[in-house]
């Protein structure tokens, strides 16, 4: 065979080469699949039951006051804890506000009772003065892990008795002060979630 056969032949098998290389970049087996994703919140849905939890007129130092309620999680998603926030103001029906006087939710102790099975534990026990700057966990359980209340929390579709006590103290001083006097009183539930999870 000529060289120039031989050089020609050469050529040609080398572009055949590279046409089936160029070729092979656009003929490979390829396939497709969709899935459909969801992505859905949960809720969270705090009711109070009663909404309003006291209502009383014409109290004295030494009244109690024992009142239940009941918080319902009508929501999907669990709530971790319920954290209480307590607002209030007074109507001095004597108008003897003076910068010395007596604020009369110092006189107003508090007891709040989370119930657990079927005893009641304590969650907080204050004067209304000082539970307004508190925000306390109404379903922290009396009993610990390290130094923290182990929150109880409340499942989706559950419920949870809260059993609270008020007591007009009287200090055995003149509390003259406070007659025709009137607390409105303000309470905000927040209920918060837990932390995420891994859902598998």
């Amino acid at each position: 065979m000529s060289f120039a056969k031989k050089v020609s032949k050469g050529v040609l098998t080398a572009a055949l080469g590279f046409s089936l290389m160029g070729g092979g970049t656009y003929a490979y087996f390829s396939d497709t699949v969709e899935t459909q994703n969801t992505f859905a919140a949960g809720t969270l849905d705090l009711a109070v039951n009663p909404e309003v939890v006291v209502n009383v007129e014409n109290i004295k130092p030494g009244d109690e006051i024992q009142r239940e309620f009941t918080l319902e999680n009508n929501g999907t998603l669990d709530i971790y804890k319920v954290l209480l926030g307590t607002n209030y103001t007074v109507d001095d029906a004597m108008l003897n506000g003076a910068a010395n006087a007596d604020d009369m939710a110092k006189h107003i102790k508090v007891t709040i009772m989370y119930n657990q099975g079927s005893a009641y534990s304590p969650v907080v026990e204050t004067s209304l003065y000082e539970l307004k700057d508190q925000t306390p966990d109404l379903t922290a359980m009396n009993t610990f892990v390290g130094s923290e209340v182990v929150p109880d929390g409340i499942p989706a579709g559950g419920k949870e008795k809260i059993m609270v006590l008020f007591e007009f103290v009287d200090n055995g001083e003149d509390q003259n002060e406070f007659q025709g006097d009137a607390l409105q009183v303000n309470w905000t539930f927040n209920a918060e979630q837990g932390e995420g999870t891994l859902h598998e």
